[in-house]
């Protein structure tokens, strides 16, 4: 057991005496060493330098020190003289160049400097007591004379003190010894007693036995206080008795109630357990309904009758920005500021209890403006009346429906072009023809020209002369060029309006491009007012690439719709000085064949070229453009053709579209492909 716990265990009265005996040795403990510290500093500090400094004022008299700088023996005369004082420990004689002449040592040797210049130095670490003191020498240079006291007091100090302490000790034991019997006779001999009748009461259970009175102190208080505490219980013993058979009575009542309760509290937890399982079908069937409404694409809000909000999911939250917890229990005008205008419509399908549509709304997003459809159910239940509003995103039907309308415009212009290049074939096959009969009857290597002059009296060669001075010749070659010009346009034009069967073949990207251009040149010329033809067309095609599967009839559209954005990118620029230049490369890079469209045109920012791709998305002005134009060209070439297009751009520099095209190994798998969409 530790000693603190044996401690804290004992009795009062020896834990009073023990603590007595601790205070007496630490009293005597302290006396004894503030005494011997004080004598030992007082030896140290004043007895010692005391003496020393007589010891040096005496060898410095003449007659003790006339000869002892002389030599080595007299200087050592002189300290056998100073050694016999007893606190003395060391002396060193030093003549008068300062070199060490005789020491004198007491007890253990003590390093002395070896000269006058070292002492300073050797003072700073010694801690005795030492005095310096000088020796003259007739007219020279005086000598020094070290003198070195010891630590140490002289054993009658230590035999004194002890023989005090032995008295101090011997007296303390005296008075510990008086001082334990008065503490035993007033506090040990009346605790115990105290005691023994506390375990007599516990032991017998008797609580009419009372504690003899004691002194007016806290012991004798205490039994005063025992003696009330035994009454109090007593009379609390007998009350209880009493209550021990009221009580019994009253359990035997209580056990009836008791069974009674037993059967009632049965019934009850009966119909607890059947309203919990009720509440938690009803949570579940909540939380569900609550998924469900979450999981709808279309943003549903409820309002109560004045118009606050009572759901919330969070397709709604996404669409205003507002959370559930910010939207809950706040007016519609201020969760949904945009639902503010149709607040009458809200109060309107409340109080006449008719549903509400509006077809197109558009609200801005950013910098994208989208379109929605509104729609208000009146409400109606045990909780009152109220509205459900129903917010719908209609802008990809509605892109496609304006799609579908313009598809048929093209359609429909695609057939009408059709329909002009035909009727116009049929003029320009005469003309063509025309120009060729003109030439033959004014040919004279025909018989029938010069029958038909000679008849006419004309010479064939004469007029042939007037014809060349009128330069007729040219002319009608320039009519010939230009119809073959025309006759060419339309076979293109016929060619590119012709439906597309959507049926894969080998196709030469060089002679598509070509085609495209010429195509492209053309149309140019005649429609925007700005010549293509000024433009700079550099052609760069891969000699190693091959026929690639394609439909020739849609990748030339695409080429088609890439020149026309190049040049109107071209024409858009401020600075002039530059020619405008578009760069045509094919390029094998397996498993692709590479078509890329570059221009140095104005260029494109980067939220423009993001957005490039999306119907209906143009940056011209209205009637210029449709925005269908690249959004088809992705189509074609993504869904229809299983490729790739995306497009690089720097404004200001210019703009290059990338195509690729699944090679003549992946023709199978694009041709299965086509025929699924189709």
């Amino acid at each position: 057991m530790p000693l603190r716990q044996r401690l804290e265990n004992l009795p009062v009265g020896q834990k009073l005496l023990a603590a007595l005996l601790v205070l007496l040795a630490t009293v005597l403990l302290v006396a004894n060493l503030t005494f011997i510290s004080a004598a030992y500093w007082i030896s140290h500090e004043s007895t010692a330098p005391q003496a020393l400094q007589t010891l040096g004022q005496l060898a410095s008299k003449p007659d003790l020190i006339a000869q002892a700088l002389d030599s080595a023996h007299n200087a050592q005369a002189l300290l056998e003289e100073v050694g016999s004082y007893a606190p003395l420990r060391a002396a060193a004689v030093y003549d008068s160049t300062g070199n060490l002449l005789a020491q004198l040592q007491h007890g253990e040797h003590l390093p002395l400097p070896e000269h006058y210049r070292e002492i300073e130095a050797w003072r700073l670490t010694e801690l005795r007591s030492n005095h310096l003191t000088k020796l003259p020498h007739g007219d020279g240079p005086p000598g020094h004379l070290l003198l070195v006291a010891s630590s140490e007091l002289p054993m009658a100090f230590y035999t004194g003190t002890l023989t005090a302490s032995l008295g101090i000790l011997v007296f303390s034991a005296l008075l510990w010894f008086v001082v334990a019997r008065q503490i035993k006779r007033l506090i040990t001999q009346p605790i115990h007693r105290l005691e023994e009748l506390s375990r007599q009461v516990t032991r017998e259970e008797n609580y009419a036995l009372r504690a003899a009175p004691g002194n007016n102190d806290e012991i004798g208080n205490l039994a005063e206080a025992f003696n009330t505490m035994l009454s109090r219980i007593e009379a609390r013993e007998q009350e209880l008795k009493r209550a021990r058979d009221e009580a019994q009575a009253a359990y035997d009542q209580a056990q009836t109630l008791a069974e009674e309760t037993r059967h009632t509290n049965r019934k009850l937890e009966l119909e607890v357990q059947v309203r919990s399982k009720i509440e938690k079908k009803l949570t579940g069937f909540q939380k569900y309904l609550n998924s469900i409404i979450d999981s709808m694409p279309s943003a549903l809000i409820a309002l109560d009758e004045q118009l606050y909000v009572t759901q919330w999911n969070q397709e709604a939250s996404a669409l205003s920005g507002t959370q559930l917890d910010e939207a809950l229990n706040q007016p519609i005008y201020l969760a949904f500021e945009p639902l503010k205008p149709f607040l009458p419509q809200l109060k309107d399908t409340i109080e006449n209890h008719r549903v509400a549509k509006i077809e197109r709304v558009t609200w801005g997003q950013g910098e994208e403006a989208r379109h929605y459809a509104l729609t208000f159910y009146p409400l109606m239940g045990g909780a009152g009346r109220g509205v459900v509003i129903r917010i719908d995103d209609v802008t990809q039907r509605l892109s496609l429906e304006d799609m579908m309308v313009q598809s048929e415009k093209m359609l429909s212009v695609g057939g009408l072009a059709a329909g002009m290049a035909h009727e116009i074939n049929n003029p320009l096959g005469a003309i063509l023809h025309n120009v060729q009969n003109i030439r033959r009857r004014l040919s004279s290597d025909l018989p029938k020209n010069l029958e038909q002059a000679q008849e006419a009296g004309i010479e064939l060669e004469a007029i042939n002369r007037y014809l060349q001075a009128r330069e007729v010749p040219k002319l009608l070659d320039g009519i010939q060029q230009a119809g073959a010009r025309a006759a060419k346009i339309v076979t293109h034009m016929l060619s590119f309006s012709r439906r597309s069967n959507r049926q894969m073949s080998p196709c030469d990207l060089s002679a598509l491009i070509d085609q495209a251009i010429d195509i492209a040149s053309n149309d140019f010329d005649l429609t925007i007012g700005f010549d293509f033809k000024g433009h700079a067309v550099t052609r760069q095609f891969d000699p190693q690439l091959g026929p690639v599967p394609g439909i020739p009839n849609e990748l030339e559209q695409v080429l088609l719709n890439l020149l026309k954005n190049a040049a109107q990118a071209i024409h858009q620029r401020s600075d002039k000085s530059e020619p405008g230049r578009i760069t045509l490369r094919t390029k094998l890079n397996p498993p692709w064949a590479q078509i890329q469209v570059e221009d140095n045109g104005v260029g494109m920012p980067e939220h423009v070229r993001k957005r490039i791709f999306e119907p209906f998305f143009t940056t011209k002005e209205v009637g210029q453009g449709t925005g269908l134009g690249l959004s088809v060209s992705y189509f074609i070439i993504t869904n229809n053709h299983k490729g790739q297009m995306e497009v690089h751009s720097t404004q200001g520099q210019g703009t290059c579209f990338t195509l690729r095209l699944p090679l003549a190994g992946n023709l199978m798998t694009a041709h299965e492909s086509t025929k699924v969409e189709l």
